[in-house]
């Protein structure tokens, strides 16, 4: 067959005749819902000099783009009005007896709860004192003030009912009467310049915080401090008592970490001496009551400052942690033995439930209680009052 008589699909496919072409089958490609298509024709002859117009196929319509639609925002929930930021109200301020009813509330709630829990419409009887003994030695009150506030108790009352209130009012006027003879105010008006104050005691008592809190009642008194920071074995503790000193408007006499003690509280009261200062505050560092070679330095230190003024230091000052409970009475008998003590600074009473101890060494010591703690801030250091302190432990308003 002439290229002329092939067909349209020998054409269009390259060589194959209409007849031997395999097309493919139409209705394939027929899109759904259209008839199908009539059979294709073969061609017919083309005269010489003409050509074939290659058949155009209809390009299927495509359907116009959509217009591109803004993009809707997704509806935003209804944001609540900021909270208005209340006004701070200033802290409650709070009395000392106050403070020093809520540092002892440990300690108080101890003997109040124990009393309640024995004296509950009962008539009194032994097994109720030996009771209240026991728990009045547990608060660390010591043996004398438990069998005098029990024998107080126990004279003309038996078989006969006493409440709690009345129990807790016997205990306050004992321990008053125990501690009325040791509350004495630290004198430092005697005349004497510089007033020299050694505090010591063992690790962790808060010897450095007293001299803070004691520099900034005095700077508020109107005297003039130096603090001595005798510490050098804890940097920390130097770094601490510089601060103090800015705060308080006090000259700091202070070395290196590691600097002789002894050398330091010279320098210290050369330095006091020569400005004329009310008050030298010399701090210490922490010992263990129990080790010779740290008790051995403390008198170094005492012998050193004495060589500059014999009758220093005029106030020893011990800080004892009311939570040692026993062993704060140990503290007392040592370091009396070494430093001379002259008075007693309690702190901590606010992190224990035994805060009796103070009583216990009262009964047994006698020295004067100066100072006691109940918190960290400055004004929790008050001098001691036994009517109050008292009151507070026995749960009394």
């Amino acid at each position: 067959m002439s290229e002329k008589k092939r067909g349209f699909f020998g054409r269009l496919f390259g060589g194959k005749d209409a007849d031997e072409a395999q097309p493919e089958r139409i209705a394939d490609a027929v899109p759904a819902g259209l008839e199908t298509l009539p059979e294709p024709q073969p061609d017919a002859a083309v005269p010489a000099g003409e050509t074939t117009a290659e058949p155009v196929t209809a390009e299927p319509e495509v359907p116009a783009a959509a217009p591109a639609r803004e993009p809707v925002a997704a509806p935003v929930a209804a944001r609540a009005p900021a909270p208005v930021p209340e006004t701070p109200q200033p802290a409650e301020k709070l009395t000392w007896f106050q403070r020093l009813r809520r540092g002892l509330a440990r300690s108080s709630s101890a003997l109040t709860e124990g009393i309640s829990s024995i004296f509950t419409k009962r008539k009194l009887d032994q097994s109720m004192l030996d009771e209240l003994e026991d728990i009045l030695l547990q608060a660390d009150l010591g043996l004398d003030t438990a069998s005098s506030i029990t024998e107080r108790l126990g004279s003309g009352r038996f078989d006969k009912e006493i409440s709690p209130e009345e129990v807790r009012a016997v205990l306050a006027e004992e321990v008053e009467k125990v501690l009325a003879p040791v509350a004495r105010p630290l004198d430092l008006n005697r005349g004497i310049r510089p007033h020299v104050v050694l505090m010591v005691g063992v690790n962790g008592t808060g010897k450095t915080t007293t001299i803070g809190k004691l520099a900034s009642r005095l700077a508020a008194d109107g005297k003039t401090v130096m603090l001595a920071a005798g510490d050098t074995f804890r940097a920390a503790a130097v770094e601490q008592l510089k601060i103090w000193g800015s705060r308080t408007g006090a000259d700091v006499v202070a070395r290196d970490a590691g600097a002789d003690a002894a050398g330091l509280a010279f320098d210290a009261m050369q330095a006091a001496r020569d400005k004329n200062v009310d008050v030298l505050l010399i701090d210490t560092a922490g010992r263990l009551q129990n080790k010779a070679e740290l008790m051995a330095e403390l008198e170094k230190v005492i012998r050193v400052i004495r060589k500059v003024d014999p009758t220093a230091p005029h106030d020893v000052l011990l800080t004892l942690d009311a939570t040692t409970g026993q062993n704060a009475m140990n503290q007392v008998e040592i370091f009396g033995k070494v430093a001379g003590v002259t008075g007693l600074v309690m702190t901590k009473l606010d992190g224990t439930a035994r805060g009796g101890i103070l009583v216990a060494i009262a009964a047994k010591h006698g020295l004067p209680v100066h100072f006691i703690g109940v918190g960290e801030g400055i004004d929790d250091l008050e001098p001691f009052s036994a009517r109050d302190f008292a009151e507070a432990i026995a749960g009394l308003a």
